[in-house]
């Protein structure tokens, strides 16, 4: 059973970072995609940003492009989401995810339909 978990959330002024981690367990985590996501009450969930395990490429969303890094360290098993600039409207729970190929091309690597386990998600607030 693929199993996700995120980790290093929580609440952070404006114009702060975070780092997030999706570790994963069950399953060797270089071998496939990983994508993030967020969704903030009442909206629908966002495609962020995504890595590919064939060549590492990565993919963002405009809403996060030049702000949030994501990056992969296997033999940690894990994948990461650097956040600098933050904004209020950057507050949700922020997901990863994953499906059992190496890569997506261009913006399907950022539908949620696209993947096929999730991890229960961290949530982050950025607040004064």
């Amino acid at each position: 059973q693929v199993q996700l978990v995120e980790s290093g959330g929580g609440l952070v002024r404006p114009g702060g970072s975070l780092r997030l981690s999706c570790a994963a367990s069950r399953f060797t985590l270089d071998r496939y995609v990983i994508g993030w996501f967020r969704q903030a009450p009442g909206k629908e969930r966002e495609g962020l940003s995504c890595i590919s395990s064939y060549d590492g490429s990565t993919y963002y969303a405009d809403s996060v492009k030049g702000r949030f890094t994501v990056s992969r360290d296997n033999a940690a098993n894990t994948v990461y989401l650097q956040m600098n600039s933050l904004k209020p409207e950057d507050t949700a729970i922020y997901y990863c995810a994953t499906a059992r190929r190496t890569y997506y091309s261009g913006s399907y690597c950022l539908k949620e339909y696209s993947y096929d386990y999730w991890g229960q998600g961290t949530q982050v607030t950025v607040s004064s």
